[in-house]
C-alpha cells in the first residue's frame, strides 16, 4: 500500500476502535506517569529540577486523550497540545478532556509527516505508541524532532520485536484467515478471538496470551490495536539506534533504566559481567534483550536537544549550594512509608523525612541550611536526589 493508503487504513482502525479505551472521568484522572509530568522528566534527563513550568508541550498522537488529559493536569503552568490521525478518536480526546476540566489544551486532526504545520516550538514532546505504526518512523521522528526547542526532550515508546513474537505470528495467522475481508477490523476481531479460543491450552500463542495481554484484550479496542493493526514496525536495539540516529537529537536514556541493567540478569555469574565491562552501551542493550526477550516487548525513551544542563552534584559545595525541592511524583507524602516516582515502595529514615519536609515546597532555602536543621549528612542528601525524591535546583 502507498503511505496515504497505510494512513487511511490506520485512520480507520482507530476511528472504528478509539484507542486506548480507558473510561472518561468527570474528575482529574488518578495517580500520574512521571514520565508525563514536566518537572520529574526534566529531573530525570537532567538531573536537576527546570528553571520554568510554562512550557509547551505536544502529544504526538494523542489518541483518544488519555496521555494528554494527565499532561494538563500533571502540569499546572503548560500549554498543551495534541495531535492525531484519527477524527473519531480525536472526538473521544477533547470529551475526555473537557469532561475532566483539562482546560489548557488544544487538538488538530494531524498526521506526525505534518507537524510542521503547528506554530512554534515545544519544550516536551510525548510519542508513545506511535512511530511504530507509521509507514516510514524515520520521516515521523524526523519531523517532531524539528519542533524540539533547544534544550527541549522527547520521550517515545515503540515496539520490541522479540517480545511481541507471539504477537506478530498472531497478525499474520489473523490476515491469512480473513482473506480479502482485511481491513474490516471487527472481522478481525472475531477471527483473532476464534483462534485464541480453538488452539490446544498449551499453544504458545494461547500461553502467551493468557500470561500477559488477556486482561486488557478482553476489551475490543485493545484486541483490535494488537492483532489486527494495518501497520506495524518492530525494532531490536540496532534498528532503534538507527532510528535515535536518524533524529539528530541526544539519546539521553531508557525512561525504564532497571529493566536495561545486565546484573539483574547475571549477577550470579560476576565472571561474565566482567567480560561484558568491554561492550559499548548499545552492545550491552542488545545483550540484555538477547537474554531477556521476553520482558523487551518495548522501548521507551528520552531524547534532547542541546543545551541541556548536566550538573555535577558530586562536588560537596555545588550540593551544598543548590536549592532543593521534594518530587511532585510520589504518592503516600508526608507519611514515612510511601510510593516513589515510578510506583516503587520507600521507607524512609526519620532524617530522610525531615529533610523532605523542610524541602517540600522550597524556595528559599539551601541544602546547607537545611542540613544546619535536619540530622541529615551529603550522603544522605544524594541518595534522596538519585532516588529522584528531591529535586534539585543549581545556586544562581
Amino acid at each position: 500500500m502507498s503511505d496515504s493508503a497505510i494512513s487511511a487504513a490506520v485512520a480507520k482502525l482507530y476511528d472504528t476502535y478509539p484507542f486506548p479505551p480507558e473510561p472518561l472521568l468527570d474528575e482529574p484522572p488518578p495517580g500520574y506517569n512521571w514520565r508525563w509530568n514536566w518537572l520529574a522528566a526534566y529531573n530525570f534527563c537532567t538531573g536537576q529540577k527546570p528553571s520554568r513550568q510554562d512550557v509547551r508541550i505536544l502529544d504526538a498522537g494523542c489518541g483518544s486523550g488519555v496521555g494528554t488529559e494527565y499532561l494538563v493536569h500533571l502540569n499546572s503552568e503548560a500549554q498543551v497540545t495534541g495531535i492525531d490521525l484519527s477524527a473519531g478518536t480525536l472526538a473521544v480526546a477533547q470529551e475526555r478532556c473537557q469532561r475532566s476540566g483539562a482546560s489548557r489544551v488544544q487538538f488538530h486532526h494531524l498526521s506526525l509527516y505534518d507537524v510542521g504545520q503547528l506554530s512554534g516550538e515545544f519544550d516536551f514532546i510525548n510519542c508513545v505508541g506511535v512511530l511504530h505504526h507509521l509507514p516510514d518512523p524515520i520521516r515521523g521522528i524526523q519531523a517532531l524532532a524539528k519542533k524540539l526547542a533547544p534544550g527541549g526532550i522527547m520521550h517515545i515508546f515503540v515496539y520490541g520485536e522479540l517480545g511481541r513474537w507471539e504477537i506478530k505470528l498472531m497478525q499474520q495467522a489473523i490476515a491469512l484467515l480473513q482473506g480479502d475481508q482485511r481491513g474490516n477490523y471487527q472481522d478481525g476481531v472475531q477471527v483473532g478471538r476464534k483462534i485464541l479460543s480453538a488452539l490446544p491450552e498449551n499453544n504458545r500463542l494461547v500461553k502467551r496470551e493468557q500470561e500477559r495481554w488477556s486482561l486488557e484484550n478482553q476489551k475490543d479496542e485493545c484486541f483490535a490495536d494488537m492483532y489486527v493493526h494495518p501497520q506495524e514496525i518492530d525494532y531490536n536495539i540496532d534498528t532503534l539506534f538507527e532510528l535515535i540516529d536518524a533524529s539528530g537529537l541526544e539519546f539521553i536514556g531508557f525512561s525504564n533504566p532497571r529493566v536495561w541493567q545486565l546484573d539483574r540478569l547475571l549477577h550470579k555469574a560476576p565472571d561474565l559481567l566482567d567480560r561484558a565491562a568491554h561492550l559499548s552501551d548499545r552492545q550491552r542493550y542488545r545483550l540484555i534483550e538477547l537474554l531477556d526477550p521476553e520482558t523487551i516487548t518495548h522501548y521507551e525513551f528520552f531524547l534532547g536537544r542541546e543545551p541541556l544542563p548536566k550538573p555535577d552534584w558530586s562536588d560537596d559545595e555545588t550540593l551544598l549550594s543548590a536549592m532543593p525541592d521534594r518530587s511532585p511524583c510520589m504518592d503516600g507524602w508526608d507519611s514515612r512509608c510511601l510510593f516513589n516516582y515510578d510506583y516503587q515502595i520507600v521507607n524512609l529514615s526519620e532524617a530522610e523525612w525531615q529533610f523532605l519536609k523542610a524541602a517540600d515546597g522550597n524556595q528559599t532555602r539551601s541544602v546547607r541550611e537545611i542540613l544546619q536543621t535536619v540530622d541529615l549528612d551529603l550522603a544522605g542528601v544524594r541518595s534522596l536526589q538519585s532516588q529522584q525524591l528531591i529535586l534539585l535546583s543549581p545556586a544562581q
